[in-house]
């Protein structure tokens, strides 16, 4: 399928997401996460694909932010309505049942660093930028970076990131645990194979309970968490796929999973 301001190739069971306006510098506006929304629907639905990869077009932004121009014009009503929709797109990213790579390319400002946050794993090129600036327009994060950022590097320098709206270096996401990896620039895409087929080679339903459990487990209590984590552990006791998996372990040989 084509699309406005994306590109969007699949092959070896890997689709590649790559937002396309560089001249913008992959900047967010209403047509990219209209196109977003599409295609993560059609990537849920193919059962072909079993791991994305999502990236930015060019050498300098993964996505540099919201489109400004946009924002600058908005009424308070379009603003909350714009918030929402973008929420449902990244929702629908984080919880794909698909294990989404963001290739952090360059700049993950604003919205574009609520997008890397959505996806599963994140691996950053040493040039790297992550922030959320959005303070200094007047504005809150949008796409729920408010609410993501501290699930993942915690309150405190959630605090610091947001209300100093400074970006920081590849470096530093990697040690307050906002991206998984940094690596050279020339080596981000292969890293996101490696690791996408690393994933690929499991169960795929085990895949996809564990993201479940993970995700809806931390807006849980613990003992809710541990119940829903049972749950999904008996559900996969159902599958061919559990009966492949240890037959091939005691048999020592790779198992031949089939996702049923």
């Amino acid at each position: 399928m084509a699309y406005q301001t994306l590109l969007d190739e699949r092959r070896d069971g890997i689709a590649y997401v790559t937002i396309n306006r560089p001249e913008k510098l992959n900047a967010l506006n209403d047509q990219v996460m209209a196109d977003l929304q599409t295609c993560f629907e059609d990537i849920q639905q193919d059962a072909a694909v079993r791991a994305v990869i999502l990236t930015g077009s060019g050498e300098k932004a993964f996505v540099a932010g919201a489109d400004i121009g946009v924002l600058a014009v908005q009424t308070p009503v379009e603003g909350k309505e714009r918030s929402i929709r973008g929420q449902r797109v990244l929702d629908l990213i984080e919880n794909l049942g698909k294990p989404v790579i963001a290739a952090v390319n360059g700049y993950a400002l604003g919205g574009g660093c609520e997008l890397a946050m959505a996806c599963t794993i994140r691996i950053a090129s040493e040039n790297a930028k992550l922030g959320q600036p959005e303070v200094k327009l007047g504005i809150v994060p949008g796409y729920a970076g408010t609410q993501r950022l501290p699930r993942l590097v915690g309150k405190g320098r959630t605090m610091e990131l947001v209300l100093s709206a400074e970006p920081i270096s590849a470096a530093e996401a990697w040690r307050i645990g906002l991206v998984n990896q940094v690596v050279p620039a020339k080596d981000l895409i292969g890293a996101c194979e490696a690791l996408a087929r690393k994933i690929m080679a499991n169960g795929p339903l085990a895949v996809r309970f564990a993201m479940e459990a993970v995700n809806r487990g931390m807006e849980m209590t613990e003992e809710q968490g541990q119940f829903l984590e049972a749950t999904l552990f008996g559900l996969c006791c159902t599958t061919a796929d559990m009966k492949e998996g240890t037959r091939a372990f005691l048999e020592k040989r790779p198992p031949k999973f089939t996702g049923q």
